[in-house]
């Protein structure tokens, strides 16, 4: 599996198979302060948190087969070319969703990995909700203004993912009305994280007994 980030929410998953590659683009966005996505930006599904100009551009991305990208955009359990995945919806802020509606949160199966995607979430999780992504492996969790530091560290202690990689972050010209990641990476406590630009991992190779957290470059 390899897992590149394109700025804000957007995650390119590429899983690798003997009949060829599968890949899932999370929450493409239209272009902002000079930052767009990648020429010839492809997936085979495509997935909406919400409707918003950061989170919502699927026409932007091509489909990396024949035919159009299968584009999910809200709560139901979904099969595409063995890639499972499912989303639930949540209210967006605490004000239960007054203020934006809702987000869909996605889990997604695929090689062996459980990912869970959280979205645009700008508030704690009920109980109710952490029943429906328990065992998660890899956790894409918003930052540096979706939750404080303080809340995202709370929200990762109670999902205990093996690998956590924070997303919707100011880096260099991306989300400048955002924060960095500096006040999540402190809270964590886990040391200096790893930076990369694209970050290959099998179900093979998972941490064990710890987490792990993980920075990427946007690309």
């Amino acid at each position: 599996m390899i897992i590149t980030w394109h700025g804000f929410s957007c995650f390119r998953i590429q899983e690798s198979r003997h009949g060829g590659e599968v890949s899932l683009v999370t929450d493409p966005f239209e272009p902002e302060s000079g930052k767009k996505l990648p020429r010839n930006f492809s997936a085979d599904v495509i997935t909406i948190s919400h409707d918003d100009a950061r989170h919502n551009a699927s026409a932007l991305v091509a489909p990396a087969g024949e035919g159009a990208a299968f584009v999910i955009t809200g709560p139901g359990e979904y099969e595409v070319k063995d890639m499972f995945v499912t989303g639930i919806s949540i209210y967006h802020e605490a004000v239960e969703g007054k203020e934006k509606g809702l987000n869909t949160i996605y889990r997604f199966n695929a090689g062996g990995l459980h990912m869970v995607h959280l979205g645009d979430l700008k508030h704690p999780m009920d109980e109710k909700y952490l029943e429906e992504i328990h065992d998660v492996d890899v956790l894409f969790v918003p930052i540096g203004g979706a939750l404080t530091a303080k809340q995202a560290v709370a929200l990762v202690s109670q999902i205990e993912p093996r690998i956590i990689i924070p997303m919707y972050y100011k880096s260099g010209d991306i989300g400048t009305d955002l924060e960095g990641p500096e006040a999540f990476i402190k809270a964590m406590g886990l040391g200096k994280p790893e930076i990369m630009s694209k970050f290959k991992i099998t179900a093979k190779e998972l941490p064990q007994g710890e987490m792990k957290l993980v920075i990427l470059e946007p690309q």
